[in-house]
């Protein structure tokens, strides 16, 4: 579903993805780990057509990704998403239902997230973790064939952040490809088919989470071993 090979984007001045291979397969969780400003956020705004690459290829459902997204094959929970002034988080999901063809529908996965209660709220006054869960509504709607989502339970609470797990799980059995980039290793180890750890904008490790900790040390002692305590990328960019 997304294939990238040798993939290079500079931004600016700045190379912040150097020969990156990445590689994610249908009904497959792929969870990309790296420091903050590795290089992860850049990578699924270039999967995802915001970002044109430098040099490289890049395959999102076999074509470029901007036209991958244009068909609505994918979807994207950003890390931040902006809302227009004073919209309630259920105008902001109805609006964004209406944006599809043959959108699922809203309110099973609305109670299932908890969010029943907020729906009259403005999004801006949403906690962080409810802001997460609307985005997370937003880049499933669609029924994409892959989907991306960036730092998908940060200011989640624990009974949120597992009823998001669940429905990741669901997604990948259903033959959804994920990309997910965390900083949570308990959630890369329950999640990941495959694990990716990026540094410095390059492709450092990968490997399912048996095989990454097949010496006995834990994931986290893995990523901690492959990567630099401060990636050597841009310092505008996050994650």
């Amino acid at each position: 579903m997304l294939v990238a090979d040798a993939l290079c984007v500079d931004l600016g001045r700045h190379r912040i993805l150097t020969d990156l291979d990445l590689c994610v397969r249908a009904g497959s969780t792929t969870v990309l780990l790296g420091p903050n400003g590795a290089g992860k956020t850049t990578f699924v705004r270039a999967s995802t057509g915001l970002v044109a690459p430098t040099a490289g290829t890049l395959e999102v459902c076999g074509r470029a990704p901007a036209a991958a997204a244009a068909q609505g094959r994918i979807g994207l929970m950003p890390q931040s998403a902006g809302a227009w002034s004073g919209i309630r988080a259920g105008e902001l999901l109805r609006h964004l239902s209406s944006l599809h063809r043959a959108p699922l529908p809203v309110a099973p996965l609305v109670e299932r997230l908890g969010l029943g209660a907020a729906l009259s709220t403005n999004y801006r006054r949403l906690s962080g973790g409810q802001q997460q869960a609307v985005n997370l509504i937003g880049a499933v709607l669609g029924r994409p064939e892959l989907v991306f989502l960036d730092e998908p339970t940060a200011g989640m609470d624990p009974r949120a952040r597992r009823t998001t797990w669940g429905l990741i799980t669901e997604l990948s059995a259903a033959g959804v490809a994920v990309l997910l980039t965390t900083h949570d290793m308990a959630e890369a180890a329950e999640l990941a088919d495959e694990v990716v750890i990026i540094d410095a904008g390059r492709t450092r490790l990968s490997g399912t989470p048996t095989e990454l900790t097949a010496d006995g040390r834990s994931l986290e002692d893995v990523f901690l071993a492959t990567t630099t305590p401060t990636a050597d990328s841009d310092p505008r960019q996050v994650a």
